[in-house]
């Protein structure tokens, strides 16, 4: 669950807007109700870690990574990403 800050000017007065949101990846498919939500948490052991949960087919699951394993993770992910848009550019 992430909070955004807003700070709106108007007519030379600072107010300040907060909201509770949650971000949700969902599935391709708009007929499932599967998605992904990450964020940042700090697990039992008060070590920062990365938390992937979500609900794939009615069920809940929860993927940890330490901060080493999310950076890899996150570059597979890019390079996955950049095929995919090579693909695209040759085949189209």
């Amino acid at each position: 669950m992430g909070f955004f800050n807003l700070i709106v000017y108007r007519y030379l007065k600072t107010f300040i807007v907060m909201a509770r949101f949650d971000l949700k990846f969902l599935d391709r498919n708009p007929n499932l109700n599967d998605y992904i939500q990450v964020e940042k948490i700090t697990d039992d052991y008060f070590i920062d870690c990365i938390n992937i949960t979500g609900v794939y087919d009615n069920y809940d699951f929860i993927i940890q990574l330490d901060k080493s394993t999310a950076i890899k993770f996150a570059k597979t992910l890019r390079t996955e990403i950049n095929k995919i848009t090579e693909s695209e550019v040759t085949n189209g």
